[in-house]
């Protein structure tokens, strides 16, 4: 599969945004998604829905084994040990609330220190925050630098002996801050502290290997790996899946109910309550092999030298100031215009085709630091070209000129 053709591959870039080629630069909110994917989920509402795990009937039958071998795509995409180790959510944002309630019911007590950090988007924050008001813990933060970064000497000094998790992000939706994954996790293994990942940003543009990374849980959003809506992965260590209570209770996580007493199914069932999202799981496995097709590598890649291209024109854009600096960066570029409020920027951008986002990304905290109220996003995926960096430019020229800047 080619680059050089690969808009081809999603209908949406069929049409015209007021008369212009839509240029979509806004996939770190979510990604646009593939003919693959949509015709699957056309097809499995056409020829073999169900729900999953209940009943016995030939449709039954299929649904659930559709269900059941995206868990085992999943595991082997990310080099999970164990497919009980894949739990499917409704989002990236359940995930985390999965592990901050599971996890927190059991080993968090008051005085107890969650360490997250300054670049966290507000879904690794605010359930932590509901286990800090609920069990009296603390949360503390490990600090941005200058130019968006945060090393491993923050950390250790953050890290006591009353630290009972921490939970970062993989890649910064604001910044682009790729983080020092290993060295962080490592030092997290040397003291004995579970770390969680929320990998919405790092999935969609890195390989994953959990094993290799050695953390205790990873929060993947399937709608920004070119998947379905309303489904997310949670990756949880088996010694975590077999330990943790379940989040929620409902259908299909019980093993036995009796009226004096109830017992959950093995995991991950116990964690997977409800009716759920059949049509979306069975489609997923579709996006993991278009990434596949296209090679992690290859999408690596092909975004650093979009994203390369990217900061090197809006650099020479003297009005145009790049909200951080840091050595390993992907994906993101986001900026502000003095003069001009990022909401106007998008907005007239939008005359151009160009869709980006802007606001604060729900990182208040980091827009905060930074003493700014919000941006302007450009954020990359497998279908930019250096020709829509170059149309978002010229667009940018003309918002300025609008405001006379």
């Amino acid at each position: 599969m080619q680059f050089n053709n690969i808009k081809s591959k999603f209908p949406i870039f069929k049409q015209n945004i007021k008369g212009k080629p839509l240029i979509y630069l806004d996939s770190a909110n979510s990604s646009q998604k593939p003919k693959t994917v949509i015709d699957e989920i056309s097809r499995f509402y056409e020829t073999e829905f169900s729900n999953v795990g209940r009943s016995v009937h030939t449709l039954a039958v299929k649904a659930t084994n559709k269900f059941e071998e995206t868990r085992d795509v999943v595991k082997s995409y990310i080099n999970a040990k164990h497919r009980e180790e894949i739990i499917f959510t409704k989002g990236a944002t359940e995930a985390i609330n999965l592990v901050a309630n599971s996890f927190g019911e059991r080993f968090i007590k008051s005085g107890d220190e969650i360490l997250v950090t300054e670049l966290e988007h507000h879904s690794n924050y605010v359930p932590w925050h509901y286990l800090r008001e609920k069990k009296g813990a603390k949360i503390k933060f490990a600090s941005v630098d200058e130019n968006g970064e945060i090393g491993i000497d923050e950390f250790k000094k953050q890290i006591s002996n009353k630290t009972k998790i921490i939970a970062l992000t993989h890649i910064s939706n604001v910044t682009g801050t790729v983080m020092p994954l290993k060295k962080i996790i490592d030092l997290a293994r040397t003291k004995k502290i579970p770390v969680l990942i929320d990998g919405t940003q790092g999935a969609p543009h890195s390989a994953i290997d959990v094993q290799d990374l050695g953390c205790d849980f990873y929060a993947i959003s399937c709608h920004k790996m070119y998947g379905p809506n309303g489904l997310g992965i949670l990756y949880a260590k088996k010694k975590w899946v077999d330990e943790l209570p379940p989040y929620q209770g409902g259908g299909g996580m019980i093993s036995e109910v009796k009226k004096d007493e109830i017992t959950y199914a093995n995991s991950p069932t116990k964690f997977e309550a409800g009716t759920m999202q059949t049509a979306e799981v069975v489609a997923f496995a579709k996006s993991i092999q278009f990434i596949k097709d296209l090679g992690i590598n290859n999408i690596e890649t092909h975004e650093s030298k979009i994203l390369e291209y990217g900061l090197e024109k809006l650099r020479k854009n003297n009005s145009v100031n790049i909200i951080g600096n840091p050595k390993n960066r992907a994906s993101i570029m986001s900026f502000t215009i003095k003069g001009i409020h990022p909401h106007d920027i998008a907005t007239i951008l939008d005359d151009d085709g160009v869709a980006i986002r802007a606001g604060h990304h729900c990182c208040q905290i980091l827009h905060d630091k930074l003493r700014i109220p919000a941006s302007a996003r450009a954020s990359i995926g497998v279908y930019n070209t250096k020709e829509d960096i170059d149309i978002l430019c010229e667009a940018i020229n003309k918002c300025k000129k609008v405001f006379q800047i």
